[in-house]
């Protein structure tokens, strides 16, 4: 899948996701500590995991990857490559929605989940990712 992404960040962009991103920094800066490696890729931190990454590792359990602001969290660079597109439809969200964008993913889940749908599949913001 072709990612399309603006040639360039705004500097508004980042810091209207910042209180979000250094949460994510905290828990890449943790994951390399313990083994994990870091790449930035079209203005977005991504880090990935090895088999003795526990952080990724737990996570992954979950989720192949997962986006917390401008950080990317993924269980190995292969799997950061083959998500990168999605992911990158998450970074964008979070950049439309700032800081209120977990609270909205949230509340999105449950709104599918009262209506009869999946948690996580019929999130609107997930619907919006898979359509690439």
């Amino acid at each position: 899948m072709k990612l399309t992404l603006p040639p360039r960040r705004s500097t508004l962009a980042y810091l209207w996701v910042a209180p979000v991103t250094l949460f994510g920094l905290v828990l890449a800066l943790i994951a390399y500590w313990l083994g994990a490696s870091v790449k930035r890729q079209y203005g977005v931190l991504e880090v990935a995991g090895n088999s003795r990454t526990p952080l990724l590792r737990a996570i992954s359990n979950k989720f192949d990857a997962i986006t917390i602001g401008h950080v990317i969290l993924g269980r190995n660079h292969g799997t950061l490559t083959r998500w990168r597109s999605h992911e990158h439809v998450h970074v964008r969200q979070y950049e439309r929605w700032g800081v209120l964008f977990p609270v909205l993913y949230v509340l999105a889940s449950f709104k599918a989940l009262l209506s009869g749908k999946r948690f996580y599949w019929d999130n609107v913001f997930e619907v919006e990712a898979r359509k690439l």
